[in-house]
């Protein structure tokens, strides 16, 4: 069945012997479950045969962990070629390895970073796309205002994957990753990515701006309902009105919890 109409397994034991061969011989996944069945060490073997002593290092820890891994062991073994040559698998595993390659090169600034990782963020593969994120998450979480400045062009970009990385990547809390307690402390720090994408028509780009309002109103819920009260009176945007629906989602599930229970009142 091709890649496209398949519909990948809820649960990493659920995903079948035949998939999982053919995800460790190279073929791409359907979801994060697959990836998280595969034997990572097998995949090494038949993605780089030089490697294959190195595969045991691709068993230990959580699947991010195992990814990381991949990124250093390329590193290792090509150097800068890591991110070229891992760019051309079919396997958005090894395209994973590519993208956590150039998070993990030493001696490269955030710009240099960011600039290799755009073919990454910019992948068909939704799974690569996140590891291109993960992968510079701990550079920017450690220069988060730099990361804004230098990120603020893709907010522009034509493609909806290159915008919705400028904020995904920036995100206060994040999916798997560490948080960025400057923006959580100080969200408005954020707003020369999140005002450009406001009215984002892309639901995938829209998806993320919200992600980024809802972290940051676990720290500063007033901040985020002041931002989308102020958008939703400049704009009638159904993308603004969706993205603030969503990025206030915390908010009112808090608002909804505290009120009072509602009584029949007795005649």
């Amino acid at each position: 069945m091709p890649h496209q109409l398949r519909v990948g397994a809820r649960a990493p034991s659920l995903v079948p012997l035949e998939i999982r061969a053919r995800l460790e011989r190279g073929e791409p996944s359907a979801n994060h479950m697959e990836q998280i069945a595969i034997d990572m060490g097998a995949l090494l073997k038949t993605a780089f045969p030089s490697l294959a002593n190195e595969a045991d290092r691709m068993r230990s820890g959580g699947l991010v962990t195992k990814m990381r891994a991949g990124g250093q062991l390329l590193f290792e073994a090509l150097g800068q070629e890591a991110w070229v040559v891992a760019r051309n698998s079919e396997s958005d595993s090894v395209r994973g390895w590519g993208a956590m390659a150039i998070g993990w090169a030493p001696a490269l600034n955030l710009d240099n970073r960011l600039q290799l990782m755009r073919p990454y963020a910019d992948d068909a593969h939704f799974a690569v796309r996140e590891w291109a994120w993960l992968s510079l998450r701990p550079h920017i979480a450690m220069e988060p205002e730099t990361a804004i400045r230098m990120l603020r062009p893709w907010t522009s970009e034509e493609s909806e994957r290159l915008r919705r990385f400028a904020t995904e990547a920036s995100r206060p809390r994040g999916v798997w990753s560490q948080h960025i307690a400057i923006l959580k402390a100080e969200p408005e720090l954020g707003l020369p990515l999140l005002l450009p994408l406001r009215s984002d028509p892309s639901r995938y780009v829209q998806d993320s701006v919200a992600n980024w309002l809802n972290d940051a109103s676990k720290s500063r819920p007033e901040w985020v309902e002041e931002i989308c009260s102020a958008w939703l009176a400049s704009s009638l945007s159904p993308a603004t009105t969706r993205i603030c629906r969503r990025g206030m989602r915390s908010i009112s599930r808090v608002a909804r919890s505290a009120a009072p229970e509602s009584s029949t009142p007795v005649p």
